[in-house]
C-alpha cells in the first residue's frame, strides 16, 4: 500500500476548450502577464508551504501544451479530464483517494490565474471550523428579472447574494463523499454545491477581484489593463549599432536574413535583439547587456542573441516583473525589413514568452545620412514595458 500524500493538495482544472475566449489555443495555455495562464495558478500553490501535492487536470490531446506551460516545475501530477468539469475534478479526487490522501483539498480553475497567498491562508483558516470554504464577493449591482420581451419585471434583493470564486477548499473526505453522493442527474455549477447537497457546511471567506475568471476574448485585454493600472509599470530604452561587413551572416530579431553583408560582433551581432535586451534590463534596473554578456568573455563568441533576450526576460521575471510590450525600430538602408516584419514579430514574441500582438517591429532609414545612410552599419532602438 502506498504512503499517504503529504500536506494539502491542489487540483487545478485546465481541461476546458476555452472556445468563448478566442485564440489559437485553449485559454489556459495562452500567455498572460508573461506566462501561460495555467502556470500562474500552479506557481501560487507551489510557493505556498501548505501544499505537498499539485494536480493539473487537462483534456485529451493537451499534454504537450501542459508540459510546455509547466516546464521546470517538477513533481506536478497531470491527470486526464472528463467530458464535464465535475468528471475532471472527480478524476483528480480519485487519484488522491487511491493514494490515501487525508488532508485538505483545494479545487481551482486555471482561468483564474491571479491567486494570492492571502486567499489561500483565509481558506485554510476557515477549514479549521468548517467542512469547506469558498472565496466570494458580495453583489453590488442592482439585480432584476426580465421577461421574454426584454422588459424588467421585478427587482431581486441582493443583500445575501454573492459571486462565488475559486479555489474552493474542503476536507478531503468531505469532497470525496460529496462527489460519490451526487446523483441528481444535473451538472453541478461548482464543488461547493455538491458538498452542500451532501449535507456539509461551506463557509464564505472574503474573495478578491483579482480572481475574476477569464471567459471571453475581451477579458484578456481588460484584465491586462486592470493589472497594469494597479501595479508598478516600468519603461526601459535600448540602443545598439553594428558594422556591416562582407562574409558575415545577417541576423535581425532572431532571424537570419539573406543579404550580401552581415553584421560584425562578438556574438551573432543581432542589433535588434541587443537593443531589446538592453531595454528589458533597463526597465528592471538590472544593468545592461555588457554587464551580463561581456564581449571579453569567450563563451559568448558567436552566441545566438536570442539567449540574451530570453535571459533578460528571465532576470526581470525573477525580480517580479513581466514583459507586457516590446517595441523595436531597425534603422538601415538595406535590406528591406517590411517583408520580414511578421516573422520577426512572431520570433521576438517566442523568445520573450509573450503574445505577438505585444511586439512591435518598425523600420526606417536616415535618408542616406550618417553611417546607416552610407550602409556602413545597422542601428536599432527599442522600448520595453514591464509590470510588477
Amino acid at each position: 500500500m502506498e504512503e499517504p500524500l503529504p500536506k494539502a493538495a491542489a487540483i487545478i482544472v485546465a481541461a476546458g476548450s476555452g472556445s468563448r475566449s478566442g485564440g489559437n489555443i485553449p485559454k489556459q495555455f495562452r500567455i498572460v502577464r508573461g506566462k501561460p495562464m495555467l502556470r500562474h495558478s500552479v506557481e501560487a500553490f507551489w510557493a505556498h508551504p501548505a501544499f505537498g501535492t499539485i494536480i493539473v487536470v487537462v483534456a485529451p490531446g493537451q499534454n504537450a501544451l501542459a508540459a510546455a506551460a509547466l516546464e521546470g516545475l517538477d513533481g506536478v501530477i497531470v491527470v486526464a479530464g472528463g467530458p464535464e468539469r465535475r468528471d475532471s475534478v472527480n478524476n483528480a479526487i480519485q487519484y488522491l483517494d487511491i493514494n490515501n490522501f487525508t488532508g485538505s483539498t483545494f479545487i481551482h480553475d486555471a482561468a483564474r490565474p491571479f491567486l494570492s497567498s492571502t486567499i489561500i491562508d483565509r481558506l485554510l483558516g476557515a477549514l479549521t471550523s468548517s467542512d469547506g470554504a469558498v472565496p466570494a464577493l458580495p453583489v453590488v449591482d442592482s439585480l432584476s428579472r426580465g421577461n421574454a420581451e426584454g422588459a424588467l419585471t421585478e427587482t431581486v434583493d441582493r443583500a445575501q447574494l454573492f459571486r462565488i470564486q475559486t479555489p474552493q477548499a474542503f476536507r478531503h473526505d468531505v469532497i470525496s463523499k460529496a462527489h460519490k453522493a451526487w446523483n441528481t442527474g444535473q451538472i453541478p455549477t461548482d464543488d461547493a454545491r455538491m458538498a452542500m447537497a451532501a449535507g456539509f457546511k461551506v463557509a464564505i471567506i472574503e474573495g478578491d477581484e483579482s480572481l475574476t475568471k477569464f471567459t471571453f476574448a475581451d477579458d484578456f485585454a481588460r484584465q491586462m489593463v486592470h493589472s497594469e493600472a494597479m501595479h508598478d509599470v516600468r519603461t526601459g530604452m535600448g540602443y545598439d549599432v553594428h558594422r556591416l561587413a562582407k562574409g558575415e551572416e545577417l541576423w535581425l530579431c532572431g532571424l537570419r536574413i539573406a543579404h550580401e553583408f552581415g553584421l560584425e560582433g562578438h556574438s551573432d551581432a543581432d542589433v535588434a535583439l541587443h537593443a531589446l535586451t538592453d531595454a528589458v534590463l533597463g526597465a528592471a534596473a538590472l544593468g545592461d547587456i555588457g554587464d551580463h554578456f561581456p564581449p571579453s568573455d569567450v563563451q559568448w563568441k558567436g552566441a545566438s542573441s536570442d539567449r540574451f533576450l530570453a535571459h533578460a526576460v528571465k532576470l526581470a521575471s525573477d525580480a517580479g516583473f513581466c514583459v507586457t510590450h516590446l517595441d523595436v525600430t531597425i534603422i538601415c538602408e538595406a535590406p528591406k525589413i517590411g517583408p520580414h516584419k511578421k516573422a520577426m514579430q512572431a520570433r521576438v514574441a517566442e523568445i520573450a514568452a509573450i503574445e505577438p500582438d505585444r511586439v512591435s517591429i518598425k523600420a526606417t532609414t536616415t535618408e542616406k545620412l550618417g553611417f546607416t545612410g552610407r550602409s556602413e552599419g545597422i542601428a536599432a532602438q527599442a522600448i520595453a514595458t514591464l509590470v510588477k
